[in-house]
């Protein structure tokens, strides 16, 4: 008889351990500042991310674009370019054939979105891009930047950047295509 209750005390306090356990995450998942960090806002408004619409103009661009008669990188290698704020190609690989600032006065475009378009399709391409600047001093602005494929446009990347509240801003960048 001891045996059994032994047996069924350890039971009961397993149970009772579980639900405290289980209570306890309910309430801290409920808590606001126990969320993940991709939940958490930040101090400032963000804008919902998007891409201006593609045009035509753009399209016959980025379809002459693939006809130069450079090849892509050979696996391993990069495709690098520094762009300025206002959209100016300063510095790049010779695969990189332009960039550009999309005008925050046309409806759908923002301050600080970008299309950078090369010699060969990139929409499959590891991509990466920084904020920062070729000048002396070399301290580039706070902000934010992010970069996808162009949508539409298999040899151009879009490249979104933001002040450090998330709200557009132009800023100048370092991108990075890995192949």
């Amino acid at each position: 008889m001891a045996t059994f209750f032994k047996r069924k005390a350890t039971v009961v306090a397993l149970a009772a351990l579980s639900l405290t356990l289980a209570g306890g995450g309910i309430a801290a998942a409920a808590h606001p500042a126990a969320k993940a960090p991709a939940e958490v806002g930040q101090a400032g408004a963000r804008q919902p991310g998007h891409q201006p619409p593609v045009t035509a103009a753009e399209t016959r661009a980025a379809k002459s674009a693939l006809k130069a008669t450079l090849a892509a990188p050979a696996p391993g290698l990069v495709a690098w370019a520094v762009i300025s704020a206002n959209g100016t190609l300063l510095q790049h690989s010779p695969n990189v054939v332009s960039a550009k600032r999309f005008s925050p006065s046309v409806q759908g475009q923002y301050a600080g979105q970008y299309q950078v378009t090369l010699d060969y399709a990139v929409n499959h391409k590891g991509l990466q891009a920084t904020i920062g600047t070729n000048d002396a001093a070399n301290v580039p602005p706070a902000g934010e930047v992010s970069v996808a494929p162009r949508y539409l446009i298999p040899n151009a990347v879009f490249v979104q950047t933001r002040n450090s509240t998330g709200g557009y801003a132009d800023r100048p960048f370092h991108l990075l295509i890995a192949n």
